[in-house]
């Protein structure tokens, strides 16, 4: 049995058909063909039912497809691996991101990233605005995704990723979830929920009082689970960023969009890294994020 076979039959299955699963492999379709009957003349068992132009998987097909995942997975950490111990000082790409930061992007990024360069060590930070504008002045981090607070600076690349638009999460029995869109006005006599370290929680209170524009009491909670269940028991109401549309289908939780005189609030992310300390990995994660944004 082949490991070839084992990738020919994965990319069959998660194609849908033979014709685009050549050509993720980069062979022929009779190619494909020939193997998959290969090995299931090797196994003695059926993997495919095939039916004129379509095929499913026989319950032999499923058990093995299941464990062709395991194997292909470990095969390709097995070689992520033995790459790096070859290279003894491989590289290291440290990336940090702002705590508020919810989205898919920067996980797509690094995935695409570590696939592209697997011999590279991503590690991941994560942080308050100071806090990684610290680590990047003491080289702890290479590039970050942040929000812009400040003017850009000279010393650092500033690539613009996009626009987020602030919403508020709020208990669906509160009244205030009835709106279309909530006033930072209409929320001074309720609380706000700030997921963030102690460390940073003064800086980010002072961000959503001075720049947002929410005021009023303030909570604060380590992780997003945590600021939910406050919400849910009534505790009060958390900002969140959302940088492209996402379908809400929470019916405890209502996310609804944040203005300011019937203007919605906004911020604006980035990637920044120190202009003294760029290099091909970082320059390439940023164009890798850019896109994924």
């Amino acid at each position: 049995m082949l490991l070839r076979q084992i990738e020919y039959l994965l990319a069959v299955v998660e194609n849908g058909n033979f014709y685009q699963a050549a050509e993720q492999c980069h062979v022929s379709q009779s190619a494909i063909s020939q193997q998959i009957k290969k090995l299931e003349e090797e196994l003695g068992v059926k993997l495919l039912k095939r039916h004129n132009r379509t095929f499913s998987l026989t319950p032999a097909g499923e058990h093995f497809y299941r464990k062709s995942l395991v194997i292909s997975g470990d095969i390709r950490q097995m070689i992520r691996e033995t790459k790096r111990i070859a290279s003894n000082d491989h590289a290291v790409l440290k990336i940090g991101y702002y705590k508020g930061y919810h989205g898919n992007e920067l996980s797509e990024a690094i995935s695409m990233f570590s696939e592209k360069y697997p011999t590279v060590d991503v590690q991941i930070i994560v942080g308050s605005h100071e806090e990684l504008y610290h680590a990047m002045e003491n080289g702890s981090v290479d590039l970050a995704l942040n929000d812009q607070r400040r003017a850009f600076s000279d010393a650092y690349n500033n690539e613009i990723l996009a626009e987020s638009k602030i919403f508020i999460e709020i208990s669906s029995k509160n009244p205030l979830s009835k709106l279309q869109h909530v006033e930072t006005e209409d929320l001074k006599n309720a609380t706000c929920i700030l997921v963030i370290n102690q460390a940073a929680r003064n800086e980010e209170q002072e961000y959503y009082e001075t720049i947002v524009g929410l005021h009023g009491d303030f909570l604060f909670a380590d992780t997003i689970q945590e600021a939910r269940l406050k919400i849910l028991t009534g505790q009060g109401y958390m900002p969140v960023d959302m940088i492209s549309e996402q379908v809400w289908f929470d019916t405890t939780v209502c996310r609804i969009p944040l203005t300011r005189n019937a203007q919605p609030v906004k911020k604006t992310y980035c990637a920044f890294w120190k202009k003294d300390n760029s290099g091909f990995y970082i320059e390439d994660f940023a164009n890798i994020l850019k896109a994924c944004f």
